[in-house]
């Protein structure tokens, strides 16, 4: 039974692209929402600072403080998008500790403030396919997905419409195409090894990386089109990439229905032990310490997927001893994030003459390939698809290269070698052995931290080493000089897709979540960030995440119309 007496409808835990989507929807809905961030008030505009800065305007020259970085950033410095410009939209480590499992490594990439990461994702959105949906059943490896893509589809339109998202239609059954701006352009390189590629191998195709950074102006949302800066995590005013500032926070905040507390940090969500519906959360204030608490008829948890966890993990009670909606047992377990490495780099000659101008802020795509009606691969039976584009050399390449004199500075003048990069991103298969685990070390606040123990497996690796050779083939036969390749995976957590943890499924013994992103122990309980992910694909999972929400939300409101919450 619903809290008669409820301060809110809704708290959404989390502020980032699926917690503020969580909001738009649920105000829009009609319902009354209170969305926590356990990070800093950002205010789109007036609070990115440097956005607009020349480097000789930092005091580090936009590079930053080394010394600084190592004492307080060791991980987020490690991020190919942290610099003096973006720090301040990354945590401070020395403030947010985690630890590993034994034989772990793991970067944690974390951005506490409103809006969370969506100031600082790489804005990648790929819908996944039914090869996706399908895969744990059909190798045997994790739990069947409640959902296939035709229960996802209709949100993915919504999503996409809304957010705005670039890309070209490719009619690919793997990568299915979707509700798209015009898309940026492919250079001159990435073109010609577009056509040099498919003449060889008609089933692998380069496009253009689908993005949410728009093209055309949404005018009647206030969002310009991208200018081709290519410093998106410093914050955009032009409100030309989504994130929460430019998108759904004033949605939500133009119905007058939503309530923000920022620098709260969640510890636990209150479960009534008779009617096993959760009844609100409580929090402790970031800065002072004080503790609060707020009730309401339903939770949506979108703290981002470890941090998801983590509050289940901590909201124990007697009856829930294990963690909140874990009578499974598997509540931590089957977390995933892609093996990434840069499976070939190449010297692209004969386009000396040629240049680009601007910055674009994105790059191409090769979907999976492997794997999809037969088994092609050896060793794995999952995919992975290649990321990166052809880049042109500045006069940084000075700093690596031998030279002096005049004859050398001029020569820096000029654009330098192009050459091709892919980057490898493949499948992580839901492991029960890669897990969350509460630590016995607490943060300031006496709250427990966050323990990752997490490895690749002989699938991932398998996938790296065909991928590395694949592409050093496909280079080659394009005319391409291959420099080198890698098959070792880096560290987990930096391809920055963390997911799982409470993972959907059919059976509430073996599964969190069901096919609504419900708990199955708690009805009034929803998980709507990447802990619900039963699987990894090779995409980017974002949009995925972002589509999952918009159709919990639906269906949660329904519920209340019901009466069944």
């Amino acid at each position: 039974m619903a809290q008669e007496n409820a301060q809110f409808d809704v708290i959404v835990v989390g502020s980032g692209i699926t917690g503020g989507l969580a909001a738009k929807e649920l105000t829009e809905a009609g319902l009354k929402v209170l969305m926590i961030e356990r990070g800093r008030n950002i205010e789109h505009q007036k609070d990115y600072t440097t956005e607009m800065k020349a480097p000789w305007e930092l005091p580090f020259r936009g590079v930053g403080d080394a010394e600084l970085y190592a004492r307080e950033y060791p991980v987020q410095m490690l991020n190919r998008h942290f610099n003096e410009f973006t720090q301040g939209h990354f945590v401070n480590d020395a403030e947010n500790p985690y630890q590993t499992g034994e034989d772990t490594k793991f970067d944690w990439f974390r951005s506490y403030q409103l809006g969370g990461r969506s100031l600082t994702w790489g804005r990648q959105c790929y819908r996944w396919s039914d090869y996706d949906f399908d895969a744990n059943r059909r190798d045997g490896q994790g739990t069947d997905w409640p959902i296939r893509y035709a229960d996802l589809a209709p949100w993915y339109d919504k999503v996409e419409e809304f957010i705005g998202v670039s890309g070209a239609a490719e009619g690919l059954a793997q990568l299915p195409d979707g509700r798209f701006q015009p898309p940026m352009a492919l250079n001159v390189v990435e073109q010609a090894l577009r056509e040099r590629v498919l003449a060889k191998y008609p089933d692998r195709l380069i496009t253009i990386g689908r993005t949410a950074n728009l093209t055309q102006a949404k005018g009647d949302e206030g969002r310009g089109p991208c200018q081709n800066r290519n410093i998106c995590a410093r914050g955009c005013s032009y409100g030309a990439y989504f994130s929460t500032q430019s998108s759904t926070l004033p949605a939500a905040m133009k119905t007058g229905r939503l309530t923000v507390e920022t620098d709260a940090i969640v510890e636990q969500v209150d479960l009534d032990p008779v009617t096993k519906r959760v009844t609100g959360v409580r929090w402790v204030n970031r800065n002072t310490g004080a503790r609060a608490r707020a009730t309401a008829r339903m939770v949506f948890l979108n703290a981002g997927a470890f941090n998801s966890v983590q509050l289940l993990l901590n909201s124990r009670s007697e009856a829930a001893p294990n963690g909140l909606a874990n009578s499974s047992g598997v509540l931590g377990t089957h977390i995933m994030d892609h093996a990434n490495a840069i499976a070939a780099l190449a010297m692209v000659p004969g386009f000396e003459g040629r240049t680009t101008y601007g910055n674009r802020p994105t790059g191409i795509v090769m979907p999976r390939f492997r794997n999809l009606d037969s088994l092609d691969g050896e060793g794995f039976t999952r995919g992975y698809s290649f990321q990166g584009g052809a880049l042109q050399g500045t006069w940084s390449r000075g700093k690596r290269q031998p030279g002096i004199g005049a004859a050398f500075k001029d020569d820096l003048r000029h654009p330098g070698m192009w050459t091709m990069v892919l980057v490898t991103f493949a499948e992580s298969v839901p492991r029960a052995t890669n897990r969350l685990k509460l630590s016995n070390k607490t943060d300031k606040h006496g709250i427990p931290q966050l323990e990752v123990t997490f490895a690749h497996g002989k699938e991932e690796l398998a996938a790296l080493a065909d991928a590395k050779r694949e592409a050093g083939a496909m280079m080659s036969a394009a005319g391409a000089q291959v420099i080198m390749g890698m098959d070792q995976p880096n560290n987990g957590g930096t391809s920055i897709h963390e997911m799982g943890g409470a993972r959907m499924g059919h059976n509430p013994a073996t599964s969190v979540l069901n096919k609504w992103s419900q708990a199955h122990d708690v009805p009034n309980l929803f998980v709507t960030d990447g802990a619900q992910m039963s699987s990894s694909a090779c995409q980017n999972p974002s949009l995925t995440y972002m589509a999952l929400t918009a159709r919990a939300a639906a269906h949660a409101v329904e519920l209340l119309k019901q009466g069944a919450l």
